[in-house]
This record gives structure tokens, C-alpha cells and sequence, in this order.
């Protein structure tokens, strides 16, 4: 699987919901686009992530959703979550995006976590997102991002790595939620949780439609 190299994104799929969004000031103040979800509009799985990283301009394609505008195009956590559902029969036909749609910066040039209310003023693009694509599953990768899908059931996270490929079902939406593990740190993760790579792709597999 590391020699596979996943479909970018055709930004005419991108799903610019607001605009020049300012909700957060402080996230307003240190992006450089917001990071809108990328995928088809009938797409039967949708996969979210915590929210953009730094990224990097001079990347010749992967630039990342800080620059692209597009969610998960960073060479490393994007091509690999891509890579990732290629793997598993789903080169196309997902749809990829954030709970928070603008880089959070540390003021030293990467990431912070995002905090509770930079997530809950996000959360209704989260809703939009999910109402205009009605997928039949809902892939938060990550424990930031499968707080901000609980949340939307009124839901808690007691403990991230017990829910890892765990399938629940959303009352409100209809959809099957199945964490995966964040890619930029799945290798670290795998052995604790008992996994190899194969199998890992393989429960995954088994679980999507």
C-alpha cells in the first residue's frame, strides 16, 4: 500500500459552504483558505478528520487543505487517508472533510488541538455537510474528530482507542460512525491495539457497505 498513489481531489467538488468565515477570529487571523469538504455529492461514505494542518506551499500537488482549500490534501495525512480507502475499495466515492475547517496554529507554525468552542462554532458546517451528502457511513479518523461526530447523536468519548473500528449507530442522522485511528499516527498505534496493517484494512473493509 505505500507505493499507491490515490486520486487528488477535483476541486470542482469542493463544498464552500460560508464563505469568508469568521466565526473563529483567531483561526481567521492564521489560515490561508478555509478547508472545505471534496467529494462527490452522492458519495456513500463520509470520512472527517480533525481539522487542517500547516501544510506546505511549495508541495508541487499535496499542499494541504490550508492551501488547497480542499480537506485531507496534505502530502502526508491526506495521501494517506486516501490511500488508506483506496485500499479498502474506495478510491472514489467518499466524500473528505474536517470538524474544524481552518488550520489552528500554536503561533509556531503547526498544529494545536482545536478547542471546544472553535468545534461547536463548526459544527454546524459539519451538519451541512452531512445533510447535503447523506452518507451511509461516517469515518471520523482521530479522537478530535469522533468527539465532534458524537457530539451531533449527544453523545460523549469516554475513551478513543476503545471505539476504534467499534460501528455505532447515529439516531439522528441514520449513518454507521466507524473511528478509525488518525493516519498521521496509525503505525504508532496499530501494535498496541493488537493490529497489523492487513488486518486493520481488512475490519474496515468488512464493515463498509
Amino acid at each position: 500500500m505505500a507505493d499507491a498513489d490515490p486520486r487528488f481531489p477535483d476541486a470542482d467538488e469542493t463544498l464552500v459552504l460560508e464563505p469568508d468565515c469568521a466565526r473563529c477570529p483567531a483561526l481567521a487571523d492564521c489560515r490561508n483558505r478555509i478547508s472545505w469538504g471534496v467529494g462527490p455529492a452522492d458519495a456513500t461514505v463520509m470520512v472527517v478528520g480533525e481539522a487542517p494542518g500547516a501544510g506546505n506551499p511549495d508541495a508541487e500537488r499535496w499542499r494541504g487543505g490550508n492551501w488547497t482549500g480542499m480537506s485531507y490534501t496534505a502530502r502526508h495525512s491526506g495521501h494517506r487517508i486516501r490511500e488508506t480507502m483506496a485500499a479498502v475499495g474506495y478510491e472514489s466515492g467518499v466524500f473528505y472533510t474536517n470538524a474544524v475547517k481552518c488550520f489552528p496554529s500554536d503561533g509556531e507554525g503547526s498544529n494545536r488541538a482545536p478547542t471546544a468552542a472553535e468545534k461547536a462554532n463548526c459544527r454546524d458546517h459539519l451538519v451541512s455537510e452531512l445533510e447535503a451528502i447523506d452518507p451511509d457511513v461516517v469515518v471520523p479518523t482521530g479522537r478530535h474528530a469522533t468527539e465532534s461526530v458524537l457530539a451531533l447523536d449527544d453523545a460523549s468519548l469516554d475513551g478513543f482507542l476503545d471505539t476504534v473500528l467499534e460501528p455505532v449507530e447515529s439516531e439522528r442522522f441514520g449513518y454507521t460512525v466507524v473511528p478509525l485511528l488518525h493516519p498521521s499516527y496509525r503505525d504508532v498505534w496499530l501494535s498496541r491495539l493488537g493490529y497489523e496493517l492487513d488486518e486493520y484494512l481488512a475490519d474496515l473493509e468488512s464493515i463498509l457497505p
